[in-house]
């Protein structure tokens, strides 16, 4: 049989125009797969950063949350004693300070623990007992209770609960004035207990100042004399 050669060129014509399209259809096909996997890993990092930008942002949720004590808000932006300032329920425990000349010491940087007895937890005191200690004449005195009430460092409620697990139920907190506090929980409330056995409740936790933390109780305590 003879074939001529129009009709092989139009074979090969044919043949090389079906291969054409295949090769493109196949990039096409590859740029398709390409564009997809491309999309698909945009997707994830978007997914990922967004998932980061949420964590993020319950992270200063927590660090930054403002609380309400004594009718005011406590900035975590403030210092400790800019915030007490504030609180109609520590109107005694800023005037001891300011007595007992211990404003520029908690302002500094710190950071601080603080356990903030309220006006009430001052006036279960004996009669006299503060009008007392606010004089000059006893400002060393006023000192050492009030520094009884702080702690070196920033222990959030969070860290204390750790350190009375760690401890078998009660861990002990060295104060400022050198002295110690006991921490420990009783039907799921933390207290503070002092060296003479007199325990505070803590009311309000994880009130956040620039230079520490603030815990309100409702008691005084008290080092040994």
């Amino acid at each position: 049989m003879k074939i001529s050669k129009q009709l092989v060129s139009t074979v090969l014509f044919t043949a090389t125009m079906l291969i054409g399209l295949d090769a493109t259809a196949q990039r096409e096909k590859t740029t398709t797969e390409e564009r997809n996997q491309s999309e698909t890993r945009m997707a994830d990092k978007i997914d990922k950063a967004q998932e980061m930008h949420m964590k993020v942002d319950e992270t200063m949720k927590a660090q930054g949350e403002v609380k309400m004590v004594g009718g005011a808000k406590m900035y975590p932006t403030k210092t400790i004693v800019e915030n007490a300032i504030q609180s109609k329920d520590h109107t005694t425990l800023v005037a001891a300070v300011k007595a007992a000349d211990l404003v520029e010491t908690l302002s500094s940087d710190g950071p601080f623990t603080v356990f903030a007895p309220t006006d009430k937890a001052f006036g279960t005191l004996p009669e006299g007992t503060v009008e007392t200690l606010l004089k000059p004449e006893n400002k060393e005195k006023l000192q050492t209770i009030l520094t009884y009430h702080v702690v070196a460092g920033n222990y959030s409620a969070a860290d204390v609960l750790a350190l009375i697990k760690e401890n078998d139920g009660k861990a002990e907190l060295k104060t400022v004035s050198g002295s110690t506090l006991t921490a420990s929980t009783e039907e799921g409330k933390v207290y503070i207990t002092d060296e003479n056995g007199n325990a505070a409740q803590v009311t309000i936790a994880d009130v956040n100042q620039s230079n520490g933390v603030i815990h309100v109780v409702d008691a005084v305590v008290l080092p040994k004399s």
